[in-house]
């Protein structure tokens, strides 16, 4: 698990041409795709850089970005 951020992803909202896009877009490899499923890799969370490109290729609600260094959150919209 990451230090400084939790990534949360709801599958319910996730397509596989949504998971592809996600992975495509980061540019640290935090995501991965597998199984018809997104998934984080966890030894990856750390490297995140709050490009925002994720959130913003997900659907509303789908991605939750947690600061865990202060009491703040980015959600996919």
């Amino acid at each position: 698990m990451g230090i400084f951020i939790k990534i949360d992803i709801d599958q319910t909202h996730i397509t596989p041409e949504i998971a592809k896009k996600v992975v495509s877009l980061c540019p640290v490899d935090i995501f991965t795709f597998a199984n018809r499923q997104l998934t984080v890799q966890e030894e990856q969370v750390d490297e995140c850089t709050l490009c925002e490109l994720c959130l913003e290729a997900a659907p509303a609600g789908a991605l939750v970005i947690r600061k865990l260094y202060k009491d703040e959150q980015l959600i996919s919209c």
